[in-house]
């Protein structure tokens, strides 16, 4: 009989910015790869259909959510965009299993920092203050 295996669960992660683990974050949106298809058809080609060929790579933002804390990671990285300076990271998407052990890894390459969003303020919720910050990037490989 066959070994049963079950799938990680998407709860235990890590994030590393730069090699470091920086934070620790609540949520992370998971990275997409797209291809956009390009249709051509030339004159003499036989049937009523076009062809079809692979056309420009897109990879989609990523946003990670964290409680909001004393550390000012978010802000900083947004601040030096506004001098001018685009500091790209690596960042490194980690899916740990139930023992602890890494079982899959994204890297998002050349990512900075698109858009920052403060946690929204209610003077009658009990909820933890969620900050957020999205990130763009120039590639998407999945490392393990």
């Amino acid at each position: 009989m066959a070994d049963i295996i079950y799938p990680f669960k998407k709860y235990n992660y890590k994030v590393t910015i730069d090699g470091t683990e920086a934070a620790g974050f609540s949520e992370v949106s998971a990275p997409d790869i797209t291809v956009d298809p390009i249709e051509y058809r030339e004159g003499n080609m036989a049937g009523k259909t076009p062809g079809k060929q692979p056309g420009i790579l897109k990879y989609s933002n990523v946003t990670l959510k964290r409680g909001t804390t004393d550390s000012p990671l978010f802000m900083d990285w947004m601040t030096e965009l506004k001098s001018g300076t685009v500091n790209r990271k690596t960042i490194v998407i980690t899916l740990v299993d139930d023992e602890g052990k890494d079982s899959a890894s994204w890297q998002l390459e050349k990512a900075w920092p698109t858009k920052y969003t403060a946690p929204d303020f209610n003077a009658t919720s009990n909820e933890v203050a969620i900050e957020s910050l999205e990130l763009v990037c120039e590639g998407i490989t999945r490392t393990m």
